[in-house]
């Protein structure tokens, strides 16, 4: 059975760097259920402003296309590891699910 979460190809991070800047703070949406994960103190410290700012101002360190292409994205965050997954659409990013994970979490691609 095909894991449709599953990384299947790595993308080169200046490739994502400028691609992702094509879009504005505003074009960064939530798709409905990203934050349903977060407790309330949660969600006071992670905004989708928040996120949108990573994902413009900041570089991350890993991008991968996943089975279902969706982008996984990985940063360095307050000393964390930080793995987005998104879906680019034509005008919007639309921000699938966001969570920690520890170092061997993060794929070896």
């Amino acid at each position: 059975m095909l894991d449709r979460n599953k990384i299947k190809k790595k993308v080169p991070v200046e490739d994502f760097v400028v691609l992702i800047r094509k879009y504005s703070p505003k074009d960064i949406e939530d798709s409905g259920h990203a934050f349903k994960r977060l407790s309330q103190r949660q969600r006071e410290i992670f905004t989708i402003e928040e996120i949108a700012k990573l994902l413009l101002k900041e570089r991350p360190f890993l991008v991968g296309i996943q089975e279902n292409e969706n982008y996984a994205v990985f940063f360095k965050h307050k000393g964390k590891n930080l793995r987005i997954i998104l879906r680019l659409e034509f005008q919007k990013v639309k921000i699938v699910t966001f969570y920690y994970i520890l170092e061997w979490q993060i794929p070896k691609i």
